[in-house]
């Protein structure tokens, strides 16, 4: 498959010497996005930098599947308020 917005999974592990398993796992609680294609697996090109970023919290920092959840689930909830309050600004 040639598609310019994916990565082949496979391939990201090799290069970071990472588990394929860290990558399933976040996909299947939904950090990341996964695709499968043909029995491959790959990831989306805009979700390299937050997969480099959970990457080095687990094994840089230890933290679990769990922490990386509740972790994500903040950085969301500040990027909305944000959001918000962007807009609450432009509307002043």
């Amino acid at each position: 498959m040639k598609n310019k917005n994916l990565v082949p999974a496979e391939d990201f592990c090799l290069h970071h010497n990472i588990e394929y398993s860290f990558i399933s796992s976040l996909g299947e609680s939904g950090i990341i996005n996964v695709t499968s294609v043909q029995k491959s697996t790959f990831l989306q090109v805009d979700d390299l930098g937050k997969l480099e970023k959970f990457m080095r919290l687990h094994y840089d920092l230890q933290i679990n599947l769990e922490g990386l959840e509740t972790i994500n689930h903040l950085l969301e909830k500040i990027e909305n308020m944000q959001e918000e309050l962007r807009l609450l600004q432009n509307r002043m």
